[in-house]
């Protein structure tokens, strides 16, 4: 099993919204861990154009759109 998946987000960000509730309904609001990209410069500077960025094990894995088959696909590998 993946590690604990990280979204990074940004406020008033649709996509990530969307990204939001389809962790939720997939794995539990417990599930996994948001990280607001305002918050710190570094991250803004990597994420400002790609979010929502889901990173597992360390790795940016999905971006932009995240869908259901895509979610699946990395969670289970």
């Amino acid at each position: 099993m993946p590690a604990r998946p990280t979204l990074y987000v940004r406020h008033g960000c649709h996509l990530c919204e969307e990204a939001s509730v389809l962790l939720d309904t997939m794995l539990g609001a417990d599930g996994w861990d948001a990280i607001d990209i305002e918050t710190d410069d570094d991250l803004l500077v990597r994420y400002a154009h790609r979010i929502p960025v889901l990173v597992v094990n360390g790795a940016d894995r999905l971006e932009l759109i995240i869908t259901r088959p895509d979610l699946e696909a990395v969670m289970n590998r």
